[in-house]
């Protein structure tokens, strides 16, 4: 018993940071979680990218209290030098704060009552190209099938992050129906995906949200090469990315308005490799369920003309949400190198970027205009999100730390800039690029 709670130095935890050798520390506990990776409801990734490390606040940040009790069995020492800043003092504080308010349980009936409007919108839009022969009805419905991708999407999210329904099982029916059944999108490689980008924000070798050479970059840093750690790959930067990245803010839109395709494709890949995925054959069914649905609307359509124009505007419609998913990150600070936990609160600070608005439009944004305090506190309801906003822009001031907050309009402003100012140094025919083949160009991830 000694030998496992043996003395252990903050050298030896950074040396189990592989895969088959995977050491954490939690409050000063050190655990080996080697063998859990593989049950992790996370998934591995995670616990790769924060290994010998103290991962005290991303751990308080996506697990309840009640995950504590299942450390025990995983204990085997603790930390000598185990230190924490003021600045993970006080997220600590504020996490056990709003816990004890409630306001991780105080869900309100927000879902219920998207759930029945978005039924509603569904009827319409079904109905639409059912019962009517007009070219602009049938345009009409295709943009309501876009919300409501949207808002199930935004659904999918929250249930993804914590249960919105009365039990997990319920709940992950719920993410099933509302991610692979409405929208078509694997549920399990969306939480693989996200994950990563949650837990390393806007690193440029580990988020995967900022991996999409060779058609966006923000940054010259991706000129080098980078490799890709989520994507197990280099992302080659060579005379094909510098081409189509010399113009990526004029292309940003047009890719964002088929963004869509790249996850629908991303979702199959996943489905069909041998990465463990939990309930394979659940997400199968429900990614089969969604394209008999939607064929068989699409086939109600008149002629091919007027199909294409369903699809282009339900894809084109469904942009605006991959518009919003960059305005939360492309202009803030990016970094070279694996998440490092004992910055956990400035690296989510820094890396994300809110959205002001008035409270009307928060259907519309679906708690993504709060990012910096979704990235804090990611088990919070988003419709609790604009209570806490106060109390996150406060421990920012007190430890003078980045807080951004734009307009939709500046949000868009600056992502272009960003995306303009990576362009016109692309187009520096001076600076030299790695000589790689074409092909390794046109397939890199993303």
């Amino acid at each position: 018993m000694a030998e496992k709670r043996r003395s252990i130095s903050s050298d030896d935890l950074r040396s189990h940071n592989k895969p088959g050798d995977v050491w954490i520390s939690i409050q000063g506990k050190i655990y080996d979680v080697t063998e859990w990776g593989k049950d992790h409801p996370g998934g591995e990734g995670p616990l790769l990218n924060l290994a010998g490390q103290d991962v005290t606040d991303a751990f308080v940040a996506f697990h309840p209290g009640s995950a504590w009790k299942n450390l025990d069995k995983f204990h085997i020492g603790y930390l000598q030098d185990y230190v924490v800043s003021d600045v993970s003092k006080d997220y600590r504080k504020l996490v056990s704060e709003f816990s004890k308010a409630g306001l991780y349980e105080k869900k309100g009936h927000g879902h219920l009552i998207r759930l029945l409007v978005m039924s509603l919108v569904f009827i319409a839009s079904v109905s639409g190209v059912v019962l009517s022969d007009k070219t602009s009805v049938h345009v009409g419905s295709a943009v309501l099938l876009a919300v409501i991708w949207m808002q199930f999407g935004f659904i999918g999210h929250d249930s993804g992050h914590y249960n919105i329904m009365t039990s997990p099982e319920l709940n992950r029916y719920m993410q099933i129906f509302s991610v692979n059944v409405v929208s078509g999108v694997s549920v399990g490689w969306w939480k693989r995906y996200h994950n990563a980008h949650h837990i390393a924000v806007n690193s440029l070798e580990y988020d995967p949200d900022l991996q999409y050479v060779p058609f966006l970059v923000v940054s010259t840093a991706i000129f080098d090469s980078l490799t890709s750690h989520f994507y197990r790959k280099k992302m080659t930067f060579d005379a094909v990315a510098r081409f189509l990245v010399s113009f990526q803010h004029w292309t940003f839109y047009p890719l964002m308005a088929i963004g869509r395709v790249s996850f629908l494709a991303q979702s199959i890949g996943v489905l069909l490799s041998k990465k463990p995925l939990p309930d394979r054959h659940l997400e199968w069914f429900g990614l089969v369920v969604f394209w008999a649905w939607y064929s068989l609307l699409i086939s109600c359509l008149p002629n091919w003309w007027e199909r294409v124009i369903f699809i282009a505007v339900n894809f084109a419609v469904t942009g605006i949400q991959h518009v919003q998913f960059c305005l939360n990150h492309y202009s803030a600070q990016t970094y070279i190198g694996a998440p490092c936990a004992n910055d956990w609160f400035e690296k989510q600070t820094k890396g994300s970027i809110d959205i002001s608005c008035s409270p009307w439009t928060d259907w519309f944004h679906g708690g993504l205009q709060f990012q910096i305090e979704h990235h804090l506190f990611p088990r919070m309801p988003r419709c609790n999100l604009r209570k806490i906003s106060p109390f996150v822009k406060e421990l920012c001031r007190k430890h003078n730390l980045v807080y951004t907050s734009v307009s939709f309009f500046e949000g868009n402003r600056r992502t272009l800039a960003t995306l303009k100012n990576a362009a016109l140094k692309a187009r520096d025919l001076t600076s030299p690029i790695p000589k790689n083949l074409v092909w390794e160009a046109v397939h890199t991830h993303g």
